[in-house]
């Protein structure tokens, strides 16, 4: 368990005072069949407020193309289970970026973004949120998936150093001696590569720059962001829109979330460590509890920052992907900000995210960041 994680929500709930008002312990939660947890947590409680069953309106929300998923998921157990009365749309094709934008101008009462809001953002949220906070809560763990389609070749291990090299266009065929190494008993064609990203603002790109700075900053030497920074890719609109590409093409390799893949062929790859790991669930919440501080912006407020050097290991997935839900803790409509939160209550409890690992492949989020999480979402109104 990341200490320094602790201390922090610890000095948050100290500051902020904050109470978890109408929550319940169960063992089910409400919630049965299918869409229960297939194992006990391990607090052995189900975290999160008890829903207003009567509740009945729409809620507005998009970004996260790597949260749709999820979002079809939490959304029909929500209306299944909890509120039958509420309907979520949550539009995917906005990207974190949109999402945010669409947020900031008052269009949704929830964005997703694989990317915590930056001071800009910051500043224009304040304004949004009169009388209350914006806030930041991570809501969906997954992991970047290193995806490729190359004739012949089914299976590929990836170095950081190999993947940095490839994504600034500085390894250029499949036959380069780089990937040879990673791949001893591979046969590798001499084709070209064709290395595929998103051209939209897109968290996707934020945390997979992020994971090369940390990684191999030597190499990778541009900046970190929404936006792709090397040209020369072959940019496409959302993460469908990059899978579709890499799958559809020849010698083609790109980046997506790992629960948009579908088909498509994933890379072992490398941190820092020597190990090349598979995507898992596990692997993904074991990284993000090794190498996540909270680095909190306001009251309430949860943004994470992960250190992709930290994460090592046989079993720990290199390149987790956090995603959040960004929205006011003082909604203009109290009728809107009671919806949200009833929702996000369910998303970040223990039942919500065991959904979303059963129907997404989400990795659950650690419990301490749960009981953080209802305690800021407790205060939305």
């Amino acid at each position: 368990m990341n200490i320094k994680r602790i201390s922090a929500i610890a000095a948050v709930v100290g500051a902020g005072a904050l109470i978890l008002a109408g929550c319940t312990t169960t063992s089910g939660g409400g919630n049965s069949g299918s869409d229960a947890p297939s194992t006990a947590p391990s607090d052995a409680a189900v975290l999160g407020p008890k829903v207003d069953k009567s509740l009945s309106g729409t809620i507005t929300a998009g970004g996260s193309s790597a949260q749709a998923n999820a979002e079809t998921a939490w959304t029909a157990a929500f209306q299944g289970t909890q509120a039958s009365g509420v309907t979520v749309n949550y539009d995917k094709s906005q990207g974190s970026g949109g999402g945010v934008t669409n947020w900031l101008n008052g269009s949704y009462d929830f964005a997703g973004s694989d990317a915590a809001l930056n001071p800009t953002q910051l500043a224009s949220a304040k304004t949004l949120c009169v009388g209350g906070e914006p806030v930041d809560i991570p809501a969906y763990l997954s992991g970047v998936a290193i995806i490729f389609h190359l004739d012949g070749v089914t299976s590929l291990n990836l170095s950081s150093a190999t993947i940095a090299k490839i994504f600034t266009l500085q390894i250029k065929t499949w036959d380069d001696a780089a990937i040879k190494a990673d791949n001893p008993k591979a046969t590798l064609p001499s084709t070209p590569i064709t290395v595929v990203t998103r051209s939209d603002g897109s968290g996707t790109t934020a945390n997979f720059t992020k994971y090369l700075h940390d990684t191999q900053g030597t190499i990778f030497t541009q900046a970190v962001g929404t936006a792709w920074p090397v040209p020369g890719t072959s940019g496409q609109q959302g993460g469908s829109g990059v899978v579709n590409a890499v799958t559809a093409g020849t010698g083609t390799i790109g980046y997506a979330d790992q629960s948009s893949i579908g088909s498509a062929t994933a890379a072992s790859v490398s941190g820092t460590g020597k190990d090349f790991v598979k995507y898992s669930a596990e692997g993904a919440t074991e990284a993000f509890d090794s190498a996540a501080t909270v680095q909190a912006q306001g009251e309430g407020d949860m943004t994470e920052v992960i250190d992709y050097s930290k994460i090592t290991g046989t079993s720990a997935y290199p390149i987790p992907l956090l995603s959040y839900v960004i929205t006011c803790t003082v909604h203009k409509d109290a009728t809107q900000g009671k919806l949200t939160q009833g929702y996000l209550g369910y998303v970040l409890s223990t039942q919500g995210q065991q959904v979303g690992n059963k129907n997404a492949g989400a990795a659950p989020l650690p419990n301490s960041v749960l009981k953080q999480a209802q305690k800021t979402i407790a205060t939305i109104k």
